[in-house]
């Protein structure tokens, strides 16, 4: 399998640490779809990352529904998600928030960067920035219940997406959302990108 996309984006790097956790080979290729956009084109014309390249040439798009794929190759033992039930339910709570927040931040970034400082839309920017502190409310909170893993004792698709979600909104707007704001997500964070499979996936 090839994962292309580059580790600065969240949904490639949720992808990128959750393929090391289920112990399944891959290449990663780090091609961006602004730099690379042709190059990316011709691997999937819808030039959207992550994209996975599976070992029969089939490409997929959407790293929730990357993720559901990958589920189904990975070992009993190595899957991250809960199989039913509350604990599938609260997994899947957790996910939106997270990805919401990404969403958030991404779109923030979009804005400042994209857009030239006079085409900018304040009040948007405002709506979103309290979308995006809202999705890291509820995610602190969560981090306050958790033991030590955000579903228990076992670290879960969740606690992955949570901990990208947290780490690219410091690398990006940590000038709106302040990890002196959120010291017990901040404190848990650092806890899952201490792991190895967070380790030798670095954002930056």
């Amino acid at each position: 399998m090839q994962l292309i996309g580059m580790l600065d984006s969240p949904y490639v790097r949720r992808v990128a640490i959750s393929l090391k956790l289920f112990g399944l080979p891959f290449e990663h290729r780090p091609v961006s779809v602004f730099r690379h956009f042709e190059e990316f084109r011709r691997i999937n014309p819808l030039v959207k990352a992550p994209s996975l390249v599976c070992d029969d040439g089939v490409v997929l798009t959407d790293s929730s529904l990357i993720l559901d794929y990958l589920e189904s190759l990975a070992a009993a033992d190595r899957r991250l998600m809960p199989p039913g039930g509350a604990p599938r339910r609260q997994a899947l709570q957790l996910l939106g928030i997270a990805v919401t927040a990404c969403e958030k931040a991404v779109q923030i970034v979009y804005e400042r960067q994209l857009r030239p400082p006079e085409k900018q839309h304040q009040p948007w920017l405002d709506r979103i920035g309290q979308q995006l502190r809202s999705a890291c409310d509820a995610l602190d909170a969560a981090a306050a219940q958790a033991h030590p893993w955000l579903l228990g004792e076992r670290l879960s698709q969740a606690d992955v997406s949570v901990a990208v979600a947290w780490r690219f909104i410091q690398f990006t707007v940590a000038d709106l959302i302040s990890a002196d704001a959120y010291p017990v997500l901040s404190a848990w964070s650092a806890r899952a990108e201490s792991l190895p499979e967070f380790l030798s996936t670095p954002l930056d």
